[in-house]
C-alpha cells in the first residue's frame, strides 16, 4: 500500500501550517480585500482629482476656452485683425456693425474698424492686468508668509502696513502719481495697481501659515536643520497654492475693470495707446448716435472679466477638498 504523507500536528492535534510554494500568493492575516472603488480613489493623485473636478465644471471650462481664444486673438492681432489699429477709411465712417467689409463692431467717425481696435485694446488691457496679478501675488505671498511664520512683532508690523494700504484710496494715489510721473504709461499703471491689490492675499497666506507653523512636518523640517526660507517656501507654501491661484484670478478680473475705469476717466492709458477703457471713452461723446463705439468694447470688457471670475470659481471648487465629486 502507498503511504500517505503525514501532516505535522501541534501538541493538541491542530494541523501545523505548511510552507507555501514560493510562487503562491501571500495573504495577510485577517486582511480583507478593499473594495475596488476605494482602491481607485486612494490611488488617484491630487492632480487627477483637481483635473477631474475642474473639467466637470462646465461654466468654468467654457469660460477657459473663451479666454484662451481671446488671448490668442489679442496677441496675434496683427495677423487676425482685418485692419490695423489706426487705419482710416472715411468712405466707411460711422458704419454700424455689419459683416460687409468685416466691420463686425462697426467703424468710428474716421472709418477706423472697431473690431480691430478692440482686439488691439484687449491686448493692452490683458498685459496690464497680467502684470498686476503677478506682482501683487508675489508681494502678498511673501508678506503673508513672513508674517505668519515669524509672528510676534514682525506679524504686527506687516499687518499694520497691510491695514494702511487697505484704507488708502486708490484713486487718490493714481492722481498723485499721474501728476508727478505723468500718465498714460501702462507699465507705471500696472505697478501702482499691484502695490494696492496685494493685501487680501497677504491675509489669506498669513492665516494658512499660522495654522501650519506648529504642524509635525514643519517641526520635523526644523529639527532636520532646514533654514527658515526652505521651510516657508519648500514645505509650507505648497499648502497655499489653491488660495493663491484663486485670488490671482480675482485680482486679474479686478485689474481689467480698474484699468478700463481709469482710462475712461482719463488718468489711465491714454491715446494713441489702444486699451478697452480708451475705446469706451472715445465713444462716450457720440453714444446717442454711434452706440456701438461704447457698447462693443464694453461688452468685450464685461465678457472677459466674467469669464475670468467663472474660471476662478471652477478653480476654487476643484481645489477645495470639502467639495464632493458629483
Amino acid at each position: 500500500m502507498t503511504e500517505r504523507p503525514v501532516t505535522p500536528r501541534h501538541e493538541h492535534g491542530i494541523p501545523a501550517p505548511q510552507d507555501q510554494p514560493s510562487g503562491a500568493p501571500q495573504l495577510s492575516d485577517g486582511a480583507d480585500e478593499l473594495p475596488s472603488n476605494v482602491v481607485e480613489v486612494e490611488a488617484r493623485s491630487q492632480w487627477q482629482l483637481f483635473r477631474r473636478k475642474f473639467f466637470r465644471h462646465k461654466l468654468a471650462m467654457g469660460s477657459l476656452v473663451f479666454l484662451i481664444l481671446i488671448v490668442i486673438a489679442a496677441f496675434n492681432a496683427e495677423r487676425i485683425a482685418p485692419y490695423s489699429f489706426d487705419e482710416i477709411d472715411v468712405l466707411r465712417a460711422n458704419t454700424p456693425p455689419t459683416f460687409e467689409g468685416f466691420h463686425f463692431f462697426g467703424t468710428d467717425q474716421l472709418g477706423r474698424d472697431y473690431f480691430s481696435r478692440v482686439l488691439f485694446g484687449t491686448r493692452t488691457s490683458l498685459r496690464v492686468a497680467a502684470l498686476v496679478a503677478v506682482v501683487s501675488t508675489v508681494i502678498g505671498t511673501v508678506t503673508g508668509a513672513v508674517a505668519g511664520y515669524y509672528r510676534g512683532w514682525v506679524d504686527s508690523l506687516l499687518m499694520r502696513v497691510t491695514d494702511l494700504v487697505i484704507i488708502i484710496p486708490a484713486l487718490a494715489i493714481l492722481l498723485v502719481a499721474a501728476s508727478f510721473f505723468g500718465q498714460g504709461d501702462p507699465l507705471r499703471i500696472a505697478i501702482i495697481l499691484a502695490l494696492l491689490l496685494w493685501t487680501s492675499l497677504a491675509r489669506i497666506v498669513r492665516g494658512v501659515f499660522l495654522s501650519l507653523r506648529e504642524k509635525e512636518f514643519v517641526q520635523a523640517a526644523r529639527a532636520a536643520g532646514a533654514s527658515d526660507l526652505r521651510i516657508m517656501f519648500r514645505h509650507m507654501l505648497p499648502n497655499t497654492i489653491g488660495p493663491i491661484v484663486v485670488n490671482m484670478t480675482l485680482v486679474l478680473a479686478a485689474a481689467i475693470i480698474i484699468e478700463a475705469t481709469l482710462s475712461f476717466l482719463g488718468i489711465g492709458v491714454n491715446p494713441p495707446t489702444p486699451a478697452l477703457g480708451v475705446l469706451i471713452n472715445d465713444g462716450r461723446s457720440s453714444m446717442q448716435t454711434l452706440w456701438w463705439l461704447t457698447i462693443m468694447p464694453g461688452l468685450a470688457l464685461v465678457a472677459i472679466a466674467l469669464s475670468i471670475n467663472f474660471v476662478g470659481d471652477g478653480l476654487r471648487d476643484a481645489l477645495d477638498p470639502t467639495q464632493q465629486e458629483s
